[in-house]
């Protein structure tokens, strides 16, 4: 009798050679039962010669993808802007963007100054940084709902760093924030060229998080000199900025904290309605607008001598300059890879946000080379360095901005305030603009992220905290390196020590599953089946061989089936999940099957990918373990490995009385049944529960020819056969006849 386990074409275990070391394993006898497995097709030399290295096979995907791209394609690649200029529908999308760029324009005005005084930059020069880079952005951007211009989060770092170096009221110090820009610019293009956006990946959204929650405390802090009406240190940690807040407070002037906390209030309950109520939306815009509003009226009504002004605004566009003190580049790299990282992180991380909301597709590198080239623009033109940003780009997203042409309406609004409107801006209160910006940054104050975090993953919380506390009281510079430490760290520490798990059949399938997660799975005497979930590299084969020897010692004996075996024959190695191996990997397996062969254990391997399947190939290690120890899936395996268990566990039974007077033939069907329901046995994982048999229905030809004490033997051969083999009972048998003639044997005959 055959059955079989897989598919029909495939190959009959008989036919596999078995290797001399699987011979001295479990005995020289191989059990007469064929099973039929899903052969696993190994590479051979002309497969592996013939294949391209890794550089030849990237060269060829280039050229192949450059010689598909058509003209249109490379003119869409340079320049994003002819996808959304060929679509554009005039009566449905230029209302909603004139809107959009009126909102952000009125927006980005107040706030442009508010950033530029927090930077330590006189308030043009966030005018300046909020007009050309705009231009460029919607040309070469390929989001169409990104504010760009100057944020919060880079006028503090911009500070922070330019502040160690000159004083801000020095001509130097304005000169080395637009050498930074271009220097901003040129890292973006350059990352964005080489594709190289993915490093970012490895900064975890919860250092992001902790990183900018602190900083938005450290900004509000800086601030508070508007408010309080006196000056404080100029500092990126916490601790100073409290202990010059304190230490000055006899300092203290109530008309520029009256002014700012009034003002204050009113921006955040604008934001609030614009929020919550669907009719108010404009009044989330319109907050920093009436900030700057009413502080000038109450100026122009009052004029409290106590409330410092911005003062007076040249008017007119930038003119064209080159950035100088190029000797100061050096020095300054660091900050502006810092830049680069959170414009990527912000920037390209909204970017793709509000490109999935609004259905179109968004590319990361051409997001960075816009960005580049927008700073590198904007430095030409006076700006500092510029990003997406996270408030503005959401008014934009909520104005209904459906193309690039929102940013250009922005664009020209802040062109004609610096063609008509600067001289109004002199009476701008300082307590307004930090009201802003105040405002603008308590939103990032992402408190709700920690929450989160603590109950879903206590180690994204250890992280969170450890950023946002060494950004706090060491600094940004600091607490960014910190964060980003601790977070490859926790990478590291993952790939090292990877998740294995112990596979256990679910009952009634074939399919193979973790026992610590489907507690119901068994698995089998003898045989342990291991799944590796990680690549297999030099930093975690010990873990790897480590753990693997952990399973061969400590064996839980709850869910085990078949036969009671006093050792482990056999390792299943569940190759799926490993997409690389490399050759310390390879040595270490090859170190491992030495090991498990001295202790007679046999390692399989199931369902290699290809790459690591040649990789095995080359290094001799498929030759060396054996090619029929290779198997599709894991149920191959375990069937291969069953009979074997089965076939060592065996002793000799006692001779039946009856056997020598038994014709050959029931001789070998009794032994064939045995064999049979063993098998079936260990399959189901030796449950004991009743199965229907298949054997309880017998047909006998009764005739003249056949006498009645072959009969009856035949049917007490077959009541033997039937006892002991479901729950040690014998159930009734049914004999049917053959021919209408022949007539049921008699119950006597039982």
């Amino acid at each position: 009798m055959e059955r079989t386990f897989a598919s029909s074409s495939s190959r009959d275990l008989s036919t596999f050679p078995v290797s001399s070391s699987s011979s001295s394993l479990l005995g020289s006898s191989r059990p007469t039962r064929p099973v039929k497995i899903i052969p696993l097709q190994h590479p051979n030399s002309t497969t592996s010669s013939s294949l391209n290295p890794l550089s030849l096979a990237l060269f060829s995907r280039w050229t192949a993808k450059i010689k598909r791209t058509t003209l249109v394609q490379w003119i869409d690649t340079f320049l994003p802007c002819c996808r959304w200029i060929r679509a554009y529908k005039w009566r449905e999308h230029f209302q909603l963007d004139l809107m959009a760029g009126l909102t952000v324009g009125i927006m980005l005005v107040p706030q442009a100054m508010s950033y530029a005084k927090l930077a330590g930059l006189h308030p043009i020069y966030g005018l300046y940084t909020g007009f050309v880079p705009i231009f460029v952005y919607a040309i070469f951007g390929s989001s169409r709902q990104l504010a760009i211009g100057p944020v919060a989060l880079v006028s503090l770092l911009v500070s922070n760093v330019l502040g160690g170096i000159v004083n801000s009221s020095d001509e130097l110090y304005t000169e080395l924030a637009i050498l930074l820009a271009f220097m901003v610019g040129i890292l973006e293009c350059t990352m964005a060229l080489l594709r190289l956006g993915w490093l970012i990946r490895f900064i975890s959204h919860s250092v992001i998080s902790g990183f900018t929650s602190a900083s938005a405390i450290v900004i509000a802090l800086s601030q508070a000199k508007y408010f309080l009406g006196y000056d404080i240190v100029r500092s990126s940690k916490i601790v100073p900025l409290i202990k010059s807040i304190i230490s000055g407070a006899h300092k203290f002037s109530w008309p520029p904290f009256v002014m700012g906390s009034c003002i204050l209030a009113i921006i955040l309950v604008m934001k609030h309605l614009g929020k919550s109520r669907k009719q108010f939306r404009f009044l989330q815009a319109a907050g920093p607008l009436t900030a700057v509003v009413l502080g000038t009226l109450l100026v122009k009504i009052f004029h409290p001598s106590s409330i410092s002004l911005v003062g007076e605004i040249p008017q007119g566009l930038p003119s064209f300059s080159i950035p100088k003190k190029f000797e100061y580049a050096r020095s300054l790299i660091p900050t502006a890879m810092l830049i680069t990282g959170v414009a990527i992180l912000e920037s390209v991380g909204i970017a793709k946000a509000l490109a999935a909301k609004n259905g179109y597709e968004l590319d990361s590198s051409q997001e960075l080379f816009g960005l580049g080239l927008a700073n590198i623009l904007g430095s030409i033109f006076s700006a500092y360095p510029s990003t997406g940003s996270f408030s503005r780009s959401a008014v934009n997203n909520e104005s209904g901005a459906k193309t690039g042409l929102a940013g250009v309406v922005a664009g020209i609004i802040m062109g004609c305030s610096l063609l008509f409107l600067t001289p109004l801006f002199e009476q701008i209160p300082q307590c307004a603009l930090a009201a802003i910006v105040t405002s603008a940054v308590m939103g990032l104050v992402d408190y709700d992220e920690a929450i989160f975090l603590w109950q879903v993953d206590k180690k994204d919380f250890v992280l969170w905290i450890i950023t946002s506390t060494t950004t706090l009281f060491l600094g940004i510079e600091i607490g960014v390196l910190v964060g980003v430490g601790a977070s490859l760290a926790f990478v590291i520490h993952e790939s090292a020590n990877p998740h294995i798990a112990v596979l256990g059949r679910l009952p009634g399938t074939t399919v193979y599953r973790n026992v610590e997660q489907y507690p119901e799975a068994y698995t089998y005497n003898g045989i342990v089946i291991v799944r590796i979930d990680a690549p297999i590299y030099f930093a975690n084969t010990s873990y790897i061989k480590d753990r693997l020897r952990e399973y061969e010692v400590d064996v839980d004996k709850s869910s085990k089936r078949g036969p009671e075996v006093e050792k482990l024959y056999f390792v299943i190695l569940e190759m799926s999940p490993i997409t690389y191996i490399d050759s310390s990997a390879v040595q270490a397996l090859k170190e491992l099957h030495q090991e498990y062969k001295s202790r007679d254990i046999q390692i399989c391997i199931s369902n290699p990918n290809r790459d690591v399947l040649l990789t095995l190939t080359k290094a001799g290690v498929v030759e060396l373990i054996g090619k029929e120890w290779y198997f599709v899936r894991v149920h191959d395996a375990v069937q291969v490995c069953l009979q074997r268990v089965l076939s060592s566990s065996q002793t000799p039974k006692k001779p039946d009385p009856f056997d020598g007077d038994r014709p050959s033939f029931f001789k070998r069907l009794s032994k064939q049944r045995e064999e049979d329901l063993s098998i079936s046995e260990l399959e189901s994982g030796g449950n004991k529960t009743s199965v229907p048999n298949p054997y309880h229905v017998f047909t006998v030809y009764t005739s003249t020819q056949i006498l009645p004490s072959r009969i009856l033997y035949f049917v007490d051969f077959a009541v033997r056969v039937e006892r002991g083999t479901v729950n040690g009972k014998v159930e009734p048998l049914h004999f049917v006849p053959h021919r209408k003639n022949d007539k049921p044997l008699p119950s006597e005959a039982l």
